[in-house]
């Protein structure tokens, strides 16, 4: 029997979720960049903006958008060509420069301590392929900061609760041309395998099942606190849920 592998989170966007990224979270654009300003006033502060901010798979935006909302003059990186280009068609006049890279590339994308403001968001974070990975970037993060620079990351739990049984197929939305199922397999204690089930009907009524599937880490808050510190960024606020969030500053 030959088992078929999870591919790259990169490769699964490209050949799924891209087209249908926004349409997964049942808001609209503005809604969402809303929904994210929200976060990043909590966790930046009202009086924190302006500067060079730096959105880690950014996706269609949501964050850019918010980032330039508070006056950044924000650089949008991510790996997928569509969603980037989606952004792109809404900046308009907008101070927001996308790149297409990959965000462990984050060095040879901005000069040492000058970033004022760093975010990764959604749930990019758990979209590494190791831990090490992970550690990595948060050193990188810590050379490009400003003194006194601050990093906001927001992932989903998936490291406090394990589902079991049927609890493990999540609805993630439906409408009468598109139903979004999430299947959830439990791998070992650092990994999780995510399958995304989409069923889409055609123009002549008939439904047809795409599937992809790719690995998600599972990251315990405490051990993303450590690396944060042992980096050489102070946690400046924390919160935890469905979603964690947690900012740190590069020391000054």
């Amino acid at each position: 029997m030959t088992l078929r592998m999870p591919t790259t989170a990169q490769k699964h966007y490209e050949n799924l979720l891209a087209d249908h990224y926004e349409w997964m979270f049942g808001l609209s654009f503005e809604a969402k960049v809303a929904e994210q300003k929200a976060i990043l006033d909590e966790f930046l502060g009202i009086g924190r903006a302006g500067g060079l901010a730096v959105d880690l798979g950014c996706g269609p935006g949501f964050q850019s958008f918010a980032l330039s909302d508070r006056g950044y003059e924000v650089l949008a990186i991510d790996t997928s060509e569509k969603l980037l280009r989606d952004l792109s068609a809404r900046v308009d006049s907008r101070n927001i420069v996308t790149k297409r890279a990959d965000l462990r590339e984050l060095d040879s994308l901005v000069s040492p301590a000058s970033v004022e403001t760093a975010v990764c968001m959604g749930d990019t974070l758990t979209h590494l392929s190791s831990r090490s990975e992970i550690s990595g970037l948060f050193q990188s993060l810590a050379r490009v900061l400003k003194p006194g620079g601050r990093f906001v990351v927001t992932y989903r739990d998936l490291a406090s609760t394990e589902l079991f049984g049927l609890d493990r197929f999540i609805p993630v939305r439906s409408d009468d041309r598109r139903v979004m199922t999430c299947f959830l397999e439990y791998e070992t204690a650092e990994n999780v395998v995510v399958h995304d089930l989409l069923n889409l009907r055609g123009d002549d009524g008939n439904w047809t099942l795409h599937k992809s599937s790719y690995k998600k880490l599972r990251l315990p808050a405490e051990w993303v606190i450590a690396e944060l510190s042992a980096s050489g960024l102070s946690i400046s606020g924390r919160s935890e849920g469905r979603m964690i969030t947690i900012a740190a500053d590069r020391k000054a």
